[in-house]
């Protein structure tokens, strides 16, 4: 199989798993938020090689399937290979952990990893960073922001153009 079915492969199995929701405090499909991470790696792709696309674009794809839909680690190893199931499970927080550690946790895991899931983590960010939700108080915009320079500094690394596309995000965001 081409890396072109891999990613329509990828695509479709994300939107069975994510059928239903949408954006928080929006109609919007919750694909929106994928297509949005895939396309932040691809823009920086094309000016800076992002270590690893094969890998960067399944594990963009299905970045949440895990956390928010239950798929299980084996479930993704058997449809999209070991690696894409290693990357996602990084990118995943850890439900039973304190909210202060999860993402602490999470990052340290994606640093386990090759450096096109620190990619696929930063390109998140980079997409999560637009206007907060209305219902949000100033301290936790302030968190949001925090934690986003939190990943910037562990993982911007991995690739120039992401990070300083994050550094103008985090710089930009209404905390």
């Amino acid at each position: 199989m081409n890396d072109d079915d891999d990613w329509t492969d990828a695509w479709r199995f994300a939107a069975e798993h994510h059928h239903g929701q949408t954006l928080p405090g929006s109609e919007l499909s919750y694909l929106t938020h994928l297509g949005s991470v895939v396309l932040e790696l691809l823009a920086a792709h094309v000016v800076e090689p992002v270590p690893d696309i094969e890998l960067a674009v399944p594990c963009a794809i299905l970045h949440d399937c895990i956390e928010d839909q239950g798929v299980t680690h084996a479930e993704l190893a058997s449809r999209f290979g070991v690696r894409v199931a290693d990357g996602v499970a990084a990118l995943s927080k850890h439900p039973a952990l304190p909210k202060a550690e999860a993402m602490t946790d999470s990052l340290s895991r994606i640093q386990a990893q090759p450096k096109a899931v620190w990619c696929v983590k930063l390109a998140d960010r980079i997409s999560n960073l637009i206007p907060p939700p209305a219902h949000w108080d100033a301290a936790k915009r302030r968190a949001y922001r925090e934690e986003a320079r939190l990943i910037l500094n562990r993982l911007g690394a991995a690739h120039s153009g992401l990070a300083a596309r994050l550094r103008t995000r985090i710089e930009g965001y209404d905390a």
